[in-house]
């Protein structure tokens, strides 16, 4: 009789014990998920503003450059940018036979590619990108001469009549590559070049756009250009997704 008590007792003991293993395992479950879920990396997404610094200081140190520019980017995917510069720009160009002021503005939009594979915590960039551009400006001819073979029958002729183009337009496709720092807690700083191909651009009578706003320079009715930019921007941070 007493061993069967014992038995019974046993069983009991057995019974509770896999009771309680049971139940702390089905409660264990719930916390290793928040765990697993605390401890996953997230990433920020949102808009990024910000101008282009080295406008700003040419605008200062040259007089014949005055502009600006604004830009942003907006991250949508774990690589991937949208982007969109919109600026202003006024030059003036002199050359031993004509002397041009190009003048207005200029939209950009595209997308960039982060190359960069950050560390945990870090937001930099290493990218690279396109854009299609486009730039409604005008020319105001200032000054030009006519040069002469024989300059003593027929001396150079010189004008200083201006002369105003307006409604002038230009279409570019442009590849930039850069990188963007983030130097403090949602601030960037960053470079970049651009490799600019002129699709389509109309002129004024007689001469040759000399400098298209947004595309700088162009070189001997060549297609292609160049340009650079120093950028200082600031992350707005809009939402999290894990890594």
């Amino acid at each position: 009789m007493q061993q069967t008590i014992i038995s019974i007792i046993k069983s009991c003991l057995v019974g509770m014990l896999f009771c309680s293993v049971s139940f702390a395992q089905n409660d264990s479950i719930p916390l290793n998920n928040k765990l697993k879920d605390s401890i996953k990396q997230k990433e920020k997404y949102g808009l990024r503003v910000g101008g282009d610094a080295s406008k700003l200081i040419r605008s200062f140190v040259d007089d014949d450059y005055k502009g600006f520019e604004i830009n942003g980017d907006f991250r949508f995917t774990k690589k991937w940018y949208l982007a969109a510069e919109f600026g202003i720009e006024e030059k003036k160009t002199t050359t031993d036979y004509i002397a041009v002021t190009s003048s207005g503005t200029y939209i950009k939009l595209g997308a960039d590619y982060n190359a960069y594979q950050n560390w945990y915590g870090m937001n930099n960039l290493l990218y690279g990108g396109f854009r299609v551009a486009a730039s409604n400006f005008s020319q105001e001819l200032n000054g030009y001469g006519v040069y002469s073979q024989n300059q003593y029958w027929a001396p150079q002729f010189t004008s200083t009549e201006s002369i105003d183009y307006s409604g002038l337009n230009a279409v570019w496709a442009e590849f930039i590559t850069g990188l963007k720092v983030e130097v403090l807690t949602n601030l960037f700083l960053g470079v970049n070049v651009q490799f600019k191909y002129i699709i389509t651009q109309s002129e004024p009578d007689n001469f040759e756009n000399l400098y298209i706003p947004g595309y700088n320079k162009t070189y001997d009715s060549g297609s292609f250009g160049f340009g650079y930019g120093y950028n200082i921007s600031y992350l707005i941070p809009i939402f999290k997704k894990a890594k």
